[in-house]
């Protein structure tokens, strides 16, 4: 509280200052945080511990895909790549620890992660083709101009509401139906829908990074 009244933030209830979306998202914050440093920490070229690997194999994947996606300069854009794929994949999987919830059940944490992936993409579109950029909204003719580009801003705002909807509603879904049967049912049938949750967890966080790694290489295309 005495951090929040510093930065003028006026919370509705003192007992709770901070959401559990809020506290969710910092606890993956922190493990994410915690992750890194160790990586950093344990680096070895001699003897890469097991979590080393683990970030080797993330990388490499990130790498790949960015390539296969994104093509010629997609290393620029790898580290935002992890950490959005790292962020969400971790935040989805919360639901699955007893007493925890995703904060991706929640529709804010899903329109955060949109709209700071809408204005990356469209920072590095406008940083790789400058000015040239605004072609991508007009279309191939001058005479479709009026057409054409309120129908792209439409698309492109419809872009965040669709990575939003898509990544809350799954995530909502899964914890409601597993906390559902878990309170009907303690043992043995819950586990198919933990295991069905882990799926759509792990769907899910590729879903958004891979729509994220196509938006990006539409924006940084030189051919509009």
């Amino acid at each position: 509280m005495t951090l929040l009244n510093a930065l003028h933030v006026h919370p509705l209830s003192t007992a709770a200052p901070i959401s559990n979306a809020f506290s969710m998202e910092l606890l993956v914050f922190l493990l994410l945080l915690a992750y890194f440093i160790v990586v950093r920490v344990t680096l070895s070229v001699e003897k890469p511990a097991p979590v080393q690997h683990l970030a080797e194999m993330t990388h490499e994947f990130v790498s790949q895909q960015g390539e296969s996606i994104i093509g010629h300069g997609y290393q620029r854009f790898t580290s935002y790549l992890t950490a959005l794929l790292l962020f969400i994949l971790l935040a989805n999987l919360m639901g699955i620890i007893p007493g925890l919830e995703s904060p991706t059940a929640n529709a804010v944490v899903p329109l955060g992660f949109a709209l700071v992936t809408f204005f990356y993409y469209h920072y590095h579109g406008l940083r790789s083709n400058g000015v040239a950029y605004i072609k991508q909204f007009l279309g191939p003719v001058w005479w479709l101009y009026p057409l054409l580009l309120p129908i792209e801003i439409i698309s492109h705002l419809a872009r965040v509401l669709s990575l939003t909807v898509r990544l809350y509603a799954n995530m909502f879904a899964g914890d409601l139906v597993t906390l559902a049967f878990f309170s009907l049912v303690p043992i043995g049938i819950p586990l198919i829908f933990l295991g069905l949750h882990l799926g759509v967890a792990v769907v899910q966080a590729y879903v958004f990074f891979l729509l994220a790694s196509i938006y990006l290489s539409l924006a940084v295309a030189h051919d509009h």
